[in-house]
This record gives C-alpha cells, structure tokens and sequence, in this order.
C-alpha cells in the first residue's frame, strides 16, 4: 500500500451507505453506457403493442421526431417485454429524452441468397424532457442528481 492511502476497509466504514451504493450503481451504469446512448425527440407516433410467437414476444414502437433544421428526421425505438407498458404514460407531442441500445441483426433466407443486415434502436428507458414534467416511464432522474442530493445530505461525513 502506498504511503499515506487509506484502506477501502477504512473508507467503506466511514463512507454512508447511501453514498457507497450511488458509488456501486454508478460504476454499473457507466460499464453499461458504452453500449447505450440517449436521444431527445418530441413523440410523433404511438403505435398498439404487437404480440409475435408462442412465446408471447411484445413490442411497441414510438416514433420521435426530430427537427434538425433543414430536415425532420423520424426515429422508431422498440419498447420490448414489459417496457410496453411504460409507453401507456406517453403522449403524443410529449418532449422526451430516451436512453436507448442499439442491436443489428443478420439474416438470410438460404446459403445461396443475399445476406440483409437489421438495426433496431431498443428503449429502456426515458423522461420527460421539458421543465416541471411529471412522472416518468423508467428513470426517475440521473444519476448526477442522486450524486448532488446525496452530497449534501452527507456533508460532514466524508472522510476525505
């Protein structure tokens, strides 16, 4: 051990656990980020949850749209499995921010047949972007506000 550092034993005793757990879902999400991004957009279309297989696989695609300045761009992000149901807090004209996963796949029909490539945007979650939005569907903040409110409620704690 270095000089002077201090054991994360020790940290951990003197950190709030409230403090440690922001810590631990920060890290999380951060190693899951690369993968995710976010996107802003005013919703455009809701459509009705589809239902494929025997399996009972649902989707529901909400359209955002985008106006970029000289062309509108339209965007369609999957809700999947249970985030359906999230959409139902949804509205058309609502301004929201959406994280979101992309996923590609590949299909051909046969060895001999030409190869089609497929990406998908995938919802997992999302806010209301205006000021003074009410409930969202998904996150309730970031996590940089959990950071803030956590801070100042353990103020004199820290040990550093």
């Amino acid at each position: 051990m270095r000089r002077g550092a201090i054991p994360i034993e020790e940290i951990t005793r003197r950190i709030s656990p409230q403090i440690v757990h922001l810590v631990l879902r920060f890290s999380l999400e951060s190693s899951l980020a690369m993968s995710n991004a976010t996107l802003r957009g005013i919703v455009h279309l809701i459509e009705d949850t589809k239902t494929f297989g025997q399996k009972g696989f649902r989707k529901r695609t909400v359209v955002l749209e985008q106006n970029l300045g000289r062309f509108t761009n339209y965007i369609p992000l999957d809700f999947i499995g249970d985030a359906c149901d999230s959409a139902d807090a949804l509205s058309v004209g609502d301004d929201i921010t959406v994280n979101y996963r992309l996923s590609g796949r590949k299909w051909q029909r046969d060895p001999q047949s030409e190869v089609k490539y497929f990406l998908s945007a995938e919802a997992l979650s999302y806010r209301r972007s205006a000021e003074g939005a009410g409930e969202s569907g998904g996150s309730s903040g970031s996590i940089n506000d959990e950071f803030s409110q956590a801070s100042s409620d353990d103020a004199g704690d820290a040990p550093f």
